[in-house]
């Protein structure tokens, strides 16, 4: 790129640090250039201020430049939007009067969204040939920028097109196209150079979707796929696929009766069943016993307030399209999205004094919040869910104790289920409230605390909550998935809003700074979480049930309830069918029961028993107070007293 000294120049920031000064109209694909030819011919894309751009997006001032190649993380991303193209290309090619909607790369692959669509599963194979064929035609994939005039009368047929193209209008006065061979879409890219670049592709599944996501719109037809560079990726992920199938909460959920989500009741909101319950109280009570010793008091607020209290603490305006809104007379309610204002509410309802604090309030707070229907799936995405909550109202030099004291107890939680973990700080939302200074001071505190005790953590820009920085921990479950769980978050906008206070030392009124946290994050995701990690076989302790005793025949049922009464400190039921031994282990092996007491004539005459475990070994000749201890001492193993409570 050649230079005038008339020219006027912009900086952007390289991820060394460094600076490049290039000319104004300079693009991603010219600085790669400066850089140097090599990496100026590989540049496939780019990252300003970590948007991912086409490699012709001019740059800017200022602007945090990273360049996209093949060897690059975001390459995958770049191919898999290609090859969502391919697959819009390939349905236009054999179905008429298709009507296309959006099609986006996502972290497993890519979907395209369709209407007036009629295609069944058997149809995939198809449509996989002709993206082969698309493919193998190596078609030259170009960008092309035009005026909004122009659009308008490419896309007279697309009405999904036309409506976004009217978004895009009130933005800018050009917007991109991309070809490749007879084929066109409206699309911001990037995208790969052409479509023989695109590896290999296989279709997974056909499902409905409303456009936008809004129930109120029309149901379309919504295709999804994923792409890779090779093969072997390839069967790599539909290994974990299947394995991830194998675990689906839902159908583990089904066969161990742990909860539902029927029609009649309403979609999002579970029905715990007794099984389901058992693991949930003591989900409850090992967060209970943590925080009762670590100094927390438990409070319950309504599920309901006057939007009153959402006004007053913010929600109303940045939560609003998410909150259950009502009139009940001349009062308007809603139902509580979250469980902080009531506890902020009540520290107002008190006078404190500096010694007092902090104040340390939990509860197990039901919320709801109004998902689109579409995106609610089993216990994942719901209406109703239960937080661990707690809020702590702190001085301010309390922060660094308290938040310390809180990630000890979250990565307690996280090792007791042993669950790899990664931090992250994240920083002010676009939708935020209060000044630039307390959210620099927020930001600050926390990174204060990462930083001092060495912990590796990552930046998660513009992902805090609406009204402070967090600290989000993400753990691992078995087959490798990311979730995000545990949070801790630091407040000083609430004790503001509420005008909460304390008299310090100096009999002066200060505010308190608040501190939010959720040692699972929530009960419904930590569940369903656990149940594909362990595939439905919970450790002992958690297990809806911990034993079943099996009864050779009939004439051994006595003695089997007396052995039953025997373990009446733990879940045990007995299995009084007219089955055979055989089809009765089978029964507790499916129902995931970790251990089998069996009994006939023997043990009957001996006064002991037999005992089989989940992993199909099997002891005779067991005494009931010997099998009694070690299950004591297994579940005093995994459910282990954390080691902040042991200083």
């Amino acid at each position: 790129m050649s230079e005038s000294d008339s020219q006027e120049q912009v900086a952007v920031v390289l991820p060394d640090g460094s600076a490049l000064e290039v000319d104004a109209d300079a693009t991603v694909e010219d600085c790669a250039y400066e850089i140097g030819p090599g990496l100026g011919s590989d540049t496939v894309a780019g990252k300003l201020d970590g948007d991912l751009v086409a490699k012709e997006q001019p740059v800017y001032d200022g602007a945090e430049l990273e360049i996209i190649t093949d060897q690059s993380e975001e390459y995958l991303e770049v191919m898999r939007h290609s090859a969502a193209h391919c697959l819009a290309q390939a349905v236009e090619r054999h179905y008429d009067d298709v009507d296309l909607a959006i099609g986006p790369p996502t972290d497993e692959g890519f979907y395209y969204d369709f209407d007036n669509l009629d295609v069944d599963e058997e149809d995939l194979a198809a449509l996989e040939d002709e993206i082969a064929e698309i493919i193998e035609a190596d078609y030259e994939i170009e960008r092309e920028e035009v005026s909004i005039d122009d659009a308008e009368a490419r896309l007279a047929d697309e009405p999904y097109k036309l409506e976004l193209l009217s978004e895009f209008a009130e933005e800018a006065d050009t917007v991109t196209f991309y070809s490749q061979g007879e084929w066109e879409d409206l699309c911001a890219g990037p995208h790969v150079d052409s479509t023989g670049e695109i590896g290999v592709v296989e279709l997974l599944e056909i499902a409905g979707a409303y456009w936008r996501g809004d129930e109120d719109n029309t149901m379309q037809t919504r295709i999804y796929g994923t792409a890779f560079e090779d093969e072997g990726d390839l069967e790599d992920f539909l290994e974990r696929k299947q394995e991830a199938e194998k675990r689906d909460h839902r159908r583990i959920g089904n066969e161990m009766d742990l909860f539902s989500i029927q029609d009649v009741t309403g979609p999002g909101l579970p029905l715990y069943h007794p099984a389901g319950k058992t693991v949930l109280k003591e989900l409850e009570d090992f967060v209970e016993d943590l925080n009762k010793d670590a100094g927390y008091d438990y409070v319950e607020t309504p599920h309901v307030f006057k939007t009153d209290l959402w006004h007053r603490s913010g929600h109303y305006e940045n939560y609003q399209d998410d909150m259950f809104i009502f009139d009940v007379g001349d009062d308007e309610f809603g139902l509580k999205p979250m469980n902080c204002p009531g506890h902020a509410a009540i520290f107002q309802d008190h006078s404190w004094s500096y010694r007092d604090l902090p104040i340390r309030y939990a509860e197990n707070g039901k919320v709801y919040r109004k998902e689109q229907r579409g995106e609610l799936s089993g216990l994942s995405r719901v209406w109703a869910f239960t937080i661990d909550d707690g809020h702590l109202f702190v001085r301010p030099e309390q922060i660094k104790s308290e938040v310390e004291a809180i990630m000890d107890m979250i990565t307690d939680v996280l090792e007791t289920f042993d669950l790899e973990y990664e931090m992250a700080l994240a920083t002010r939302p676009e939708k935020s409230v209060g000044s630039d200074e307390i959210w620099d001071r927020a930001e600050e505190q926390l990174e204060s605390v990462l930083d001092s005790h060495g912990h590796e953590y990552d930046i998660e820009e513009g992902d805090g909550a609406f009204y402070g920085p967090k600290i989000d921990f993400a753990f691992e479950d078995a087959i490798g998935r990311s979730w995000d769980g545990p949070t801790v978050q630091l407040d000083f906008n609430m004790p503001e809003r509420f005008d909460l206070n304390y008299v310090g030392e100096d009999n002066e009124e200060h505010r308190p700074v608040m501190i939010h946290r959720a040692l699972y994050g929530s009960y419904e995701r930590f569940f369903m979480m656990l149940i594909e990690h362990y595939e439905g076989r919970f450790p002992l302790w958690l297990a809806p049930e911990q034993v079943r005793v099996l009864p050779i025949s009939d004439d051994n049922l006595g003695y089997a309830h007396r052995v039953a009464n025997e373990f009446d400190d733990f879940r045990v039921e007995v299995d009084g069918r007219d089955s055979t031994l055989e089809r009765k282990i089978r029964a507790a092996h499916d129902d995931r029961v970790p251990y089998q007491i069996i009994v006939g004539d023997n043990e009957e005459a001996d006064g002991n028993i037999s005992v089989r475990d989940r992993f199909e070994d099997q002891e005779y000749d067991v005494e009931i107070e010997a099998f009694k201890t070690h299950l004591e001492d297994e579940i005093e193993e995994q459910r282990t007293e954390p080691d902040f409570l042991q200083d």
